[in-house]
């Protein structure tokens, strides 16, 4: 039997699917490796709209326990499940070893409509603008990342006219913008470039690389959402990480 979503409820719609469909992952009933049921047939089954099924079927890919495949469907993952632990970071460049001087070399900057997913991914409605920086880092000449980086128009409009080949996005969020990232969701795993990607990164087509995601928070305000391609043969990046108190 069906669990349903209880529209009495305060809790929201998606948040109640989110865990139902969690719950049919973590109990087994959905098997890793299967597929999950269409959008389509999501929303009949749980009488929800497509966009309910949209933001709790990204939340639960994010935590790792779907996978999307363009013009294949979605797909239960194998998670690796926390054990307490907490990182410790600056806001600055999870990207290189401490120490490591980087140029940054600007490929585009424009405000657009947000598309694929994106006004889900930044929590905005789907007619609202979103600025598009595209960025590409380099050490010693030889490019290392490409960096693309999405925030809301309204949040900051004058990063359409400032220095962000010399100056850090968060700095100048804090500075310019008067904004404060205050927790992030980061995300690491591995992809394989495109064609595009490899121009920029003297990589073949199809060649391994990292792919780092996060989301930027300033309180509950989602601000920033950073799509970064790295190529994992040049340099490490550090993390440090700690156990919560019991």
């Amino acid at each position: 039997m069906e669990e349903l979503i209880r529209r009495e409820h305060s809790q929201k719609l998606y948040i109640q699917l989110v865990e139902i469909l969690k719950n049919k992952i973590q109990s087994g009933e959905w098997p890793i490796g299967s597929q999950i049921p269409t959008e389509e047939e999501l929303c009949k089954i749980y009488q929800v709209s497509r966009s309910t099924v949209r933001t709790a079927v990204l939340e639960l890919a994010k935590q790792g326990l779907l996978k999307r495949q363009q013009g294949k469907g979605t797909f239960i993952c194998k998670k690796v499940i926390s054990t307490g632990l907490t990182l410790l970071t600056s806001f600055k460049e999870l990207m290189f070893e401490e120490g490591i001087a980087f140029s940054t070399k600007l490929l585009a900057r424009t405000m657009m409509m947000p598309t694929d997913d994106l006004d889900i991914l930044l929590n905005i409605p789907e007619d609202r603008h979103v600025i598009y920086l595209k960025r590409l880092r380099s050490i010693d000449n030889d490019p290392v990342l490409v960096k693309e980086t999405f925030i809301p128009y309204h949040i900051c409009p004058h990063l359409l006219d400032l220095d962000v080949e010399r100056n850090s996005i968060l700095e100048l969020l804090e500075s310019k913008c008067g904004i404060r990232i205050t927790r992030a969701k980061s995300y690491i795993e591995l992809t394989h470039v495109t064609k595009e990607e490899g121009s920029l990164l003297n990589l073949p087509e199809g060649a391994a690389a990292l792919l780092f995601t996060q989301q930027s928070y300033s309180g509950n305000t989602l601000v920033k959402y950073t799509r970064t391609v790295k190529r994992s043969d040049r340099f490490r990046f550090f993390i440090e990480v700690e156990r919560k108190p019991e």
